[in-house]
């Protein structure tokens, strides 16, 4: 703006960005948390794991995004504005077949209502107008309530809000016992890594969570079962994966190591009143003699090894 050279530019450095290892669950913790949630919220969050989704992703399936005949679900203008098509697992077909069946009785309730709109993508309102009340285009986990859009006054009706899904998620990993910080993005990250336990490659699981790097999908190999690059660990191995017992100390039964080597064994007797000792020595211990004479200390104190 002030049109004044900047100076020493090749000086500045690009800061780094920190990576962080992602927080995966196990396969019981995933279970455990979806046992503790109910309603809408445990459907969508049975999507996210299903199929890698991030929230907003979830959040803006629309009813033809679903295809159960190929078993695909479409993602829509993903992260970078990117469409993507990932899996629809068997496990959730059912369920969504449900919600769909009332999201067809809801608009056509909205419809007799004077409602029934739903907000398009990009310029699609000026290119298919009457998109907005079709059935396809409405949102796959609809809100509770309908509103009035400030610049065509018309009765919408948006998706469930993202906060919904998130404290419930919250809430399902406390009832769990879960000691992790659980957030509805932990789902794709357990996806991932599942994924890569069961040995499927790499590449396809890039795909289909949409990254556009494999280096970011190569993250979740550290994060994988059986620790970083699958390597285990020594001590999983002495005595047949049970760790070393440890040593119990028994104040009645001793034995004494002497700095010479002999060993003196001591034996407390319990019964006696005053717990008097019973030594048994072992060999005499070895005396030593300082040697006066030229090798003396020196007035430093300090002694030649040859003095002993």
């Amino acid at each position: 703006m002030l049109e004044l050279p900047l100076e020493r530019m090749e000086e500045i450095v690009r800061a780094k960005q920190p990576r962080r290892l992602p927080v995966v669950m196990s396969r019981q913790e995933v279970s455990a948390v979806l046992e503790a949630m109910e309603g809408l919220p445990r459907l969508m969050a049975m999507v996210l794991y299903s199929a890698g989704l991030r929230l907003m992703e979830c959040c803006r399936l629309r009813v033809k995004d679903l295809d159960f005949d190929s078993n695909q679900l479409i993602v829509r203008c993903g992260k970078g504005q990117k469409d993507r098509v990932t899996l629809l697992a068997a496990a959730v077909a059912e369920p969504l077949r449900a919600q769909l069946r009332f999201v067809r009785e809801q608009h056509l309730e909205d419809l007799r209502r004077g409602a029934g709109n739903v907000e398009l993508p990009l310029g699609l309102a000026r290119k298919l107008p009457a998109a907005k009340q079709q059935l396809a285009w409405q949102w796959a986990f609809p809100a509770t309530r309908t509103y009035r859009d400030r610049e065509t006054g018309e009765r919408r009706r948006h998706h469930l809000h993202e906060t919904v899904l998130q404290r419930a998620v919250s809430e399902a990993a406390r009832v769990a016992g879960l000691h992790k910080r659980i957030t509805t993005h932990t789902f794709r990250h357990s996806f991932a890594t599942h994924l890569l336990e069961d040995g499927y490659d790499i590449r396809t699981v890039q795909q289909l969570l949409g990254h556009r790097s494999v280096s970011t999908t190569m993250i979740y190999t550290h994060v994988l079962d059986r620790g970083p690059f699958a390597v285990r660990s020594p001590l999983d191995a002495l005595g047949g994966d049970r760790p070393p017992a440890a040593r119990t100390f028994d104040p009645f039964a001793a034995t004494l190591a002497h700095p010479s080597g002999s060993r003196t064994s001591v034996q407390l007797s319990a019964g006696s009143p005053a717990l008097s000792p019973s030594i048994q020595p072992g060999p005499a211990p070895r005396r030593y003699r300082l040697r006066r004479g030229r090798n003396a200390p020196s007035k430093s104190g300090r002694l030649d090894p040859e003095d002993f």
